[in-house]
């Protein structure tokens, strides 16, 4: 089993409109079989990486925890098709591992839960829409900063690129 809801999304400064803040925030819930994981989190990042992980491994402390505390640094490719996100070392992390039809999600407490793929990707979408939802009901973003804005066109190519590819 594997569920992830996030509720009360904010961004940074803790209103619920901010045109100068790229990331959002909330209070992420995450069960995992029977253990159930909290945190005040860069609900945009863990979304993108959640996406990410619909076609990739991702090895729990080689990149930016699926729960990250923050996302600041936002590293374009150069076709602005893909993003790395960095930010602090705090945050909550596991790894999720393909295998045939489906993943195995192995906690930073060695819980393991293996979930169909058409499960496991159901709920990764029903998160990302919602992380989507609210970006779309907000002002659109005032970046100035040319590496930055590139940064955040290429989250949301990459992001549109996973979340309509047909798997």
């Amino acid at each position: 089993m594997f569920k992830i809801e996030v509720e009360n999304l904010y961004w940074i400064d803790g209103n619920l409109d901010n045109p100068d803040d790229l990331c959002l925030h909330g209070e992420a819930t995450v069960n995992v079989g029977d253990e159930t994981l909290q945190y005040n989190a860069t609900v945009s990042a863990t979304a993108l990486y959640l996406l990410k992980t619909l076609t990739e491994n991702h090895i729990m402390h080689t990149s930016i925890q699926m729960l990250p505390c923050c996302g600041s640094f936002i590293i374009p490719n150069e076709d602005l098709t893909n993003v790395d996100i960095y930010g602090c070392d705090n945050g909550i992390d596991w790894s999720v591992i393909h295998e045939g039809d489906c993943v195995k999600i192995i906690t930073e407490s060695q819980n393991e839960t293996i979930v169909s793929i058409l499960e496991y990707t159901e709920e990764v979408y029903k998160f990302a829409d919602k992380i989507e939802s609210f970006y779309k009901k907000c002002t659109s973003k005032s970046i100035y900063d040319e590496f930055e804005k590139r940064g955040y066109i290429a989250f949301w190519n990459e992001w549109n690129i996973r979340r309509n590819k047909k798997l």
